[in-house]
């Protein structure tokens, strides 16, 4: 099988997030694409992520109804930091017969570099990303890494962003998906949004 892997803090999700979900399977021909969150993702130690619970709750409401997109608990030990390396070779340990690619925006690929044992991601999977407004991605050539550009429209959405937003009781509906987005009204998940429904 082809597999697609979108890693993430997902907090929230939002639709830049199934955008590159949904543009790797359909131009890539993947099987299935999993959608990975993160329990601890290593470089967001500066604040609390949302509960782990929530945030995969959310995501399983906005890709309800999606073929092919799937959500995977693989990172879901809280008590040590997620690493995409890590995950692969879990994946690839799992199910070796199967070809994967990991998806990521042109920030991430820029990145890359910097990510903890960077060679193994590239040995174990194939890189397929989606640019992003005003990111130049380094060229990763040097880690011998099978890159591929998906065409589409580069969506310059930050969860970051969206978190804000929410908490003063600004709207984000077309920038998270309905599920998740009344997921958090309902909830009170990041703050104010229960006055952000329009």
């Amino acid at each position: 099988m082809r597999v697609g892997v979108l890693g993430g803090t997902f907090d929230p999700v939002h639709v830049g997030h199934l955008w590159m979900a949904e543009a790797a399977r359909d131009q890539l021909g993947l099987d299935r694409v999993l959608l990975i969150p993160a329990s601890r993702p290593p470089h967001k130690t500066d604040r609390d992520t949302t509960n782990y619970g929530d945030r995969v709750a959310m995501l399983r409401l906005s890709i309800a109804g999606c073929p092919g997109l799937e959500v995977s608990e693989i990172e879901r030990d809280e008590s040590r930091p997620s690493y995409t390396a890590e995950t692969l070779a879990r994946l690839h340990a799992e199910r070796p017969g199967d070809e994967l690619w990991l998806i990521l925006g042109g920030d991430s690929l820029r990145d890359l570099p910097t990510w903890r044992a960077p060679e193994e991601i590239v040995k174990l999977a194939s890189l397929a990303v989606l640019p992003r407004p005003g990111i130049d991605p380094t060229d990763v050539s040097s880690l011998g890494a099978r890159v591929v550009m998906l065409d589409g429209p580069e969506l310059a959405i930050s969860s970051t962003e969206l978190r804000a937003r929410l908490r003063v009781g600004r709207s984000v509906r077309y920038l998270v998906p309905d599920g998740a987005r009344k997921w958090i009204e309902r909830h009170h998940t990041y703050g104010r949004e229960g006055n952000a429904r329009g």
